[in-house]
């Protein structure tokens, strides 16, 4: 438990970090948020190339 003890609070550092506290209205989404989808869909289309090649006949 003692040696599990630094890499938990290197888990739990961005939760305490300070925060300006200043709430602003966001008007388009982060850059953050479209490389997620960006990631999810390339993701979706590897597994989809893969499943495809699986099952497609063996050439002779």
């Amino acid at each position: 438990m003692i040696r599990a003890l630094p890499l938990l609070l290197l888990t739990v550092m961005p939760a305490l970090a300070a925060h300006g506290g200043g709430v602003t209205r966001r008007t388009m989404p982060e850059l953050s948020d479209l490389a997620l989808a960006a990631m999810a869909a390339g993701g979706i289309w590897l597994a989809q190339r893969a499943m495809r090649r699986r099952k497609r006949k063996p050439k002779d």
